[in-house]
């Protein structure tokens, strides 16, 4: 619409006559007359008081697409680089509700509560999978796109480079001179060198410095070599955008197979590779329970390095060390192992990971009758300095009534003036257990979850307190305490150790890994290696003399290629013995360039001698003006 109206303006106004306002006919264009192609009166592209071209816009009618025509058109728009790193920078903006939103895989009781504590939106973000973001159809689909698309952009990259790479280089330009890095040189004709044989030597010698050579009209009158290096730099570049493919399968093969898993080992306990055996599971989208291989771990024990010679520091732990016993399958021998931080143990193809630690006190509770309800240790969560750990025990065997316990473990127990406990040291050197006791419906019968670490009282009946009657309960080890109204006993029988560990298996870890490196290999590659082509001619001058011209170009920007110029040079030199023959050569620049460029074709040596230049001094315009009219000049051109 825009170019209608742009050519209504620069067409002058038609006079009632059919003239325009400076008395030519209306029916005369701009380059040409009424007798032109495009002009013809009453021809079907000529409207009264419009423009021809306006009217054939008008008269146009655009092709339909089809199905197969938008297919195509598809395609093309989702194979494109634009698309790629659209659909790149997308899948980024995609993983920020991760981190924004507590996730359904990483701790589904997390997502539960959030879910309670906002009742207004919590379902609604539930709805929009944003608790499930990295396994959600908006995500999968972002995921999935992107993968599409690099392989639509490198696939017909990599046949084109293949192709170009089997190739003959490009053909001799008929002026070298225009290129970038441009140059010239003289072999006396008492060398004895003549043209065909000093460009086979300037082929060897660019063949050795790694470029893929051509020789041209070897016999001819004016030989030339074209030389190309550098597919390197296009290979990395493919191998980058490869390995960001093989990246995203890696992760993709990991996020379906995969699975991983937390469990908490004391001293003495094993660890069976078994559903059952787990205390929190997160399995691989397509995980099948087969995939897990019977391998079994148990703690023997665990140690752990204080620092007690640091001023400040004293107290803190400084190397932790869990002796285990690991059996590949039930039937395989046992094999005495070491786990310890960043030093994981490989089992079965997991990875097991030494992430936490702790006390765990040992417990024997009886319930009113006199029956033992419980026996073992509790795990103690840590809460502060110098292993300061809660401790929740539920005994919901107790008879008549379910029996619970709430409190502290101390290490090495502190009483301050004002009655409160504390640890002081994060050794067992005076170890205690401080406990309020409650009896009731523990709520465990119904099959609800609990969290093990947490008691809800709300519906519980306190038995000891510090604010009751009946005070809090104190123990230390080998001390027991009989709880009020016969509900029943407690005794603190010892201390043991334990460890938590988080179990691992992705089967495209390594290959995440590999392709990383290849990566960041072929992202050097493309940086550091430049595609660069060179050609070098040759000609006989009338007297003998051996004239020589190259010129240097290079595939987007090379700072070096200057460099790679005096490089050429030097060695065509050495070759040719022409060190001292410098002055006989014109550098690269702009004085090349504008001698090469200005100099009178057919002129000859007599000519530039007749415009008062000193062919000695001007080697290189002899040349050109000699052979300017070449076949292969004609062919190139």
């Amino acid at each position: 619409m825009s170019e209608r109206v742009n050519e209504e303006k620069k067409s002058p106004a038609t006079q009632p006559d059919g003239t325009q306002p400076d008395g030519t006919s209306g029916s005369t264009r701009r380059g040409g007359t009424s007798g032109g192609a495009g002009a013809t009166p009453g021809g079907a592209g000529a409207t009264p008081g419009g423009s021809p071209v306006a009217a054939a816009k008008a008269e146009a009618v655009l092709p339909a697409l089809g199905p197969m025509g938008m297919l195509r058109w598809a395609w093309t728009q989702l194979t494109s680089m634009r698309t790629a790193l659209f659909l790149l920078l997308m899948l980024a903006v995609a993983a920020v509700p991760g981190s924004l939103f507590p996730q359904r895989p990483a701790n589904p009781s997390i997502v539960t509560q959030y879910i309670k504590d906002n009742p207004d939106y919590g379902k609604i973000l539930d709805s929009l999978q944003l608790y499930d973001v990295y396994s959600s159809a908006w995500f999968s689909a972002i995921y999935i796109l992107l993968f599409i698309s690099l392989i639509g952009c490198v696939v017909p990259r990599a046949i084109a480079h293949y192709k170009a790479m089997r190739s003959q280089p490009p053909r001799t330009p008929a002026r070298l001179s225009r290129l970038p890095e441009y140059g010239t040189m003289v072999i006396p004709a008492k060398a004895g060198i003549p043209a065909s044989d000093a460009i086979t030597e300037a082929a060897g010698l660019l063949k050795k410095r790694g470029y893929r050579v051509d020789v041209r009209d070897r016999d001819g009158a004016r030989p030339s070599v074209g030389a190309e290096r550098g597919f390197l730099r296009e290979v990395g570049n493919l191998v980058f955008h490869t390995s960001l493919i093989g990246v995203l399968v890696s992760v993709a093969i990991g996020g379906l197979f995969g699975y991983s898993g937390q469990r908490i080992l004391v001293e003495g306990d094993t660890f069976v590779n078994t559903l059952v055996g787990y205390d929190q599971f997160t399995p691989g989208t397509n995980f099948q329970s087969s995939q897990l291989q019977p391998y079994s771990v148990q703690l023997d024990k665990f140690q752990i390095t204080f620092d007690r010679e640091s001023q400040g520091k004293i107290g803190q732990p400084i190397d932790f060390q869990a002796d285990v016993t690991t059996k590949e399958s039930p039937d395989a021998p046992a094999k005495k192992e070491v786990l310890k931080v960043n030093d994981p143990l490989t089992l079965g193809g997991t990875s097991m990971y030494l992430t936490g630690n702790g006390y765990a006190p040992v417990v024997t509770i009886r319930d009113g009758a006199g029956n033992v309800a419980m026996q073992g240790p509790v795990v103690a969560k840590l809460q502060g300095d110098n292993y300061y750990s809660s401790a929740v025990i539920k005994v919901p065997d107790a008879k008549p009534e379910q029996l619970a316990f709430a409190g502290f473990f101390l290490p090495t127990a502190f009483v301050t003036d004002e009655g409160v406990s504390f640890s002081g040291d994060p050794e067992l050197f005076n170890p205690q257990l401080t406990l309020n006791s409650y009896y009731g419906d523990l709520g465990l019968d119904d099959g609800a979850p609990q969290n093990v670490f947490e008691l809800d009282v709300k519906k519980l009946t306190p038995l000891n307190a510090r604010n009751l009657d009946a005070g809090g309960i104190t123990l230390a080890p080998g001390a027991s305490y009989t709880l009020p109204d016969g509900k029943g006993s407690i005794s603190f029988d010892g201390v043991k150790r334990y460890v938590g560990v988080d179990i691992h298996h992705n089967p495209g870890q390594l290959y995440a890994l590999i392709f990383a490196l290849l990566a960041v290999a072929g992202l050097v590659t493309s940086l550091y290696v430049n595609r660069r082509r060179v050609w070098v001619r040759t000609g006989t001058h009338e007297d003998g003399r051996t004239m020589v011209e190259y010129g240097l170009l290079a595939r987007g920007e090379d700072h070096r290629l200057a460099g790679e110029a005096a490089a050429i040079r030097r060695l065509l030199a050495g070759a040719w013995d022409l060190e001292d023959q410098g002055s006989q050569s014109a550098p690269s620049g702009s004085a090349d360039n504008g001698r090469a460029d200005t100099t009178t074709p057919g002129a000859g040596a007599a000519g530039a001698a007749a415009a008062g230049q000193d062919t000695a001094d001007h080697p290189a315009a002899d040349f050109i003006q000699s052979t300017a009219g070449s076949s292969e000049s004609k062919k190139d051109q």
